[in-house]
Formats: C-alpha cells, sequence, structure tokens
C-alpha cells in the first residue's frame, strides 16, 4: 500500500491543490477504487462506475480542471461511491444518501482554513442548495471559473449578449434564450437549436445577424 499511496502523491500533487492531497490520499486508502485521470470530456468533468463481480469500483476525472475544480469534482465522485457502498445500487444518482456523502466530503476542506474565501463561501452557500434540491450549482461553478486559464479570446456564454454569434466544437451559433442552465441556440449553418450550458466557454465571433 505505501508504494500504491506514493505513486498516487506522484500524480496527485500536479493536479491538486497541495493542503488536499493528503485528504484525497486517505479517502483512497478509505474507499479503494480505480482512480483515473482522463482525457478532457466535453459533457462532464468525472465519473463514478460500480465494478461488476470481483472488479473495483471506478473514478475518472478530467485531467484539464484547475486544481480546485479538480479537488470538488473528486469529492463529488468520491461521494457517488460512498453513497453505493453504504445503500447499494437502487438509490437516485443525486439523491439523499448522496448529498450526505457529498456533505460530508465538503465539510473537512471548509474546516481546513485552506480554501480560497469565495470558494468557501460559494461551498457554503452550496451546502443549502445540495440539501434543497441538486447537484447543479451555477453559483459554485462560476467561482471555480475564475481559477480556470483561458485565452483572451474565450469567454462563457452568459457573458455575451443575446443574438451574439459565437464558436463551440468546431461550429458557428447564435446565442438564444435562457432555459434554465443552458441557452437555446442556433447553428449557423444546419439552422438546427441546441441547448448550451451557461458556462460553457466558446469564442466570440464578429456578430454577423
Amino acid at each position: 500500500m505505501k508504494s500504491t499511496t506514493s505513486q498516487y502523491r506522484s500524480i496527485l500533487i500536479n493536479y491538486l491543490p497541495k493542503e488536499y492531497v493528503a485528504y484525497v490520499l486517505q479517502l483512497l486508502s478509505d474507499h479503494p477504487v480505480r482512480f483515473k485521470i482522463v482525457k478532457p470530456r466535453k459533457t462532464k468533468l468525472g465519473d463514478f462506475r460500480a465494478g461488476g463481480k470481483n472488479e473495483k469500483h471506478q473514478i475518472t476525472i478530467n485531467g484539464n480542471l484547475n486544481p480546485y475544480s479538480f479537488l470538488i469534482t473528486t469529492l463529488h465522485e468520491f461521494a457517488h461511491l460512498i453513497a453505493f457502498n453504504t445503500y447499494g445500487k437502487r438509490i437516485a444518482p443525486h439523491g439523499e444518501e448522496w448529498k450526505e456523502a457529498f456533505t460530508n466530503l465538503l465539510i473537512p476542506i471548509i474546516e481546513s482554513g485552506d480554501l480560497p474565501k469565495d470558494i468557501e463561501n460559494s461551498i457554503l452557500k452550496s451546502l443549502t442548495r445540495i440539501k434543497a434540491s441538486s447537484c447543479t450549482d451555477i453559483q459554485l461553478q462560476r467561482t471555480l471559473m475564475r481559477y480556470d486559464s483561458i485565452s483572451d479570446d474565450t469567454f462563457t456564454l452568459e457573458s455575451l449578449d443575446k443574438n451574439s454569434t459565437f464558436a463551440l466544437n468546431g461550429k458557428v451559433f447564435v446565442k438564444g434564450n435562457l432555459r434554465r442552465t443552458r441557452y437555446l441556440c442556433k447553428d449557423v449553418e444546419s439552422k438546427k437549436e441546441y441547448l448550451v450550458h451557461a458556462l460553457a466557454q466558446v469564442i466570440k465571433l464578429e456578430n454577423e445577424q
């Protein structure tokens, strides 16, 4: 186990805030799991997969996240693992069992006093929203994105005016109306409409409309 722990430590120091490497290592020790850092995925930041018979569960985390996003995403997925191990597979993905596990994992990082104040405050507010509703917390996501490294021509979709033209994943869209946390956007070429997350990082183009 010492060898495995050392291997994890040498990797995790490149992805996590240094103050929380030991915390995640302890989680890995307490809850055996295949923990993998993977190439960025467009639809999710992390993932938990329950293992089959005689197989370990698996957690995957996108490798392009900033350290604080990596930490929160890791705790999010560990909450799935803990809820599954405690209550079994018949629970809702982000039901009360997951909320309880996630809250319990967040409290120690808040109490450590090592988080930037804006993230600490956002997590404290998030704890109330997690208990009351779902796992989606766009306010916390906004705060975490402040620590991303992005190019000067990249913006969040929500920061653009309505009817602005932008590029995303090699396609050109026009921004439409907000529907909860996503905007209805029209593909300029195909004229099809898609829901795009408000915090999607897009390239602003000269408005052709």
